[in-house]
């Protein structure tokens, strides 16, 4: 019984580290956007305030076709049909929603 016990409890906590490594990072996020996205939306607070916490949640669905869909014909183009924008999409995503319009939450630094 107390290996089971054991058995249980390794697995338990395996599972909490691994859908914690998996989690999008919020602060990934906005270091992207600040690094890929201020210069055409602004700040932080500017671009995350394009949406609401449900527009976010929309423009990120399905593999974040209306986002990427948004920046067709645009400088931007390029890399929002790049693996490195499906890596950072996630974290985007956290980000944006985070500190969306309706969120009552602001960005710190940008």
């Amino acid at each position: 019984m107390k290996k089971q016990t054991s058995v249980l409890m390794a697995a338990i906590v395996a599972l909490g580290l691994m859908s914690t490594t998996a989690s999008a990072d919020i602060k990934k996020g906005q270091k992207g956007y600040l690094k890929t996205c201020k210069k055409c939306h602004g700040n932080g607070t500017k671009g995350a305030g394009m949406q609401t916490q449900d527009g976010w949640t929309e423009m990120f669905a399905n593999d974040a076709a209306l986002i990427i869909k948004k920046h067709e014909g645009t400088k931007a183009e390029k890399y929002f049909n790049s693996d490195k924008f499906k890596e950072a999409a996630p974290h985007f995503k956290d980000f944006l929603f985070q500190y969306g319009s309706d969120s009552g939450n602001v960005p710190s630094c940008g």
